[in-house]
């Protein structure tokens, strides 16, 4: 084997390799920091592909040795490999702030509605965490600000509410669901009373109308041909038993007739609702939210609306 050429000016080794009879290639080795910095890489990548998830392996993936525990929304504890979903859900729960979070939580779940509306802090929380909620369970149907969509789902931050306003109806709204419920009548009035029954609902609210019309509607309104009396009752102010609407506060939950221009218009959206009745239905999130998320939902629904009522 031949010795190594060296440089005889400063004794380097070279290898051999001249450009121009001056320019020569030296052969220096590499600094050991350099070298032990690439093993450290080189380790580094090797315990990473044993301990997170990696290489892709057909329609799959190295999983890695890694694990993480967490709680499920339904409270279980489960534990499985490291990824970053349930990295987000172990940091959510057991993070600085989620810490900060749950005292909050705790100290909203012992105290009173009353308590929480008068404590700037408790408040402020609320409004913050309820918000999260709201936008997550109820923004979907009633809008990320609670204005709900006419004719469908109920405007929230009004105080004007179908089953009740005080926390505790809330409270059951929430838990239990609700079903919206009101029958078609297209079999059991003919088009002119439903005229004349529409005419009187109109009526309730001081709203242009028929007189002659609204009189005869008031009869069929009270009367066994419409019943309408025994949910909207005679005064036609509503139960809260009954989901059943307040048809003299001016307040449109359906039949939007603040939307309309001319009483034809009015007159004829008030018509459909009788005819065809209501259905609809709000979801039970009793199993989907814990009690205090429910409370913290109150209490900021309550915010939402300003109703003063606890």
């Amino acid at each position: 084997m031949a010795s190594p050429v060296k440089d005889p000016l400063t004794g380097a080794e070279t290898t051999g390799h001249v450009w121009d009879e001056t320019l020569q290639e030296f052969n220096n080795p590499l600094p050991r920091w350099w070298l032990w910095t690439f093993y450290a890489t080189l380790l580094f990548a090797l315990v990473y592909w044993f301990t997170y998830p990696s290489w892709p392996i057909g329609s799959g993936y190295t999983k890695g040795f890694s694990t993480l525990t967490y709680k499920t929304d339904a409270g279980e504890t489960k534990t499985t490999h490291w990824n970053m979903r349930a990295l987000l859900a172990q940091d959510m729960q057991t993070g600085e702030q989620a810490l900060k979070q749950k005292a909050y939580l705790d100290k909203v779940a012992a105290a009173s509605y009353e308590q929480i509306a008068q404590d700037p802090d408790m408040s402020s929380f609320v409004r913050s965490y309820g918000n999260g909620i709201f936008g997550d369970k109820c923004a979907g149907c009633h809008q990320a600000g609670g204005q709900g969509v006419a004719g469908l789902f109920p405007t929230l931050v009004d105080d004007d509410w179908l089953w009740g306003g005080n926390v505790e109806q809330i409270h059951q709204t929430i838990v239990g669901g609700r079903n919206g419920y009101m029958p078609a009548y297209n079999t059991t009035l003919n088009p002119e009373q439903v005229d004349e029954v529409a005419n009187y609902v109109l009526s309730m609210s001081g709203i242009e109308h028929n007189a002659e019309a609204a009189a005869k509607g008031q009869k069929i309104f009270n009367g066994y041909a419409g019943g309408c009396y025994q949910c909207h009752t005679a005064e036609g102010k509503g139960l809260y038993s009954q989901g059943s609407a307040n048809l003299t506060d001016k307040i449109w939950t359906v039949a939007d007739t603040t939307a309309e221009e001319t009483p034809e218009e009015r007159l004829k959206l008030v018509k459909n609702v009788i005819t065809n009745g209501i259905q609809r239905q709000m979801p039970v999130f009793g199993a989907k939210l814990n009690e205090t998320e429910i409370k913290v939902l109150v209490a900021y629904l309550k915010q939402m609306s300003g109703t003063q009522q606890q």
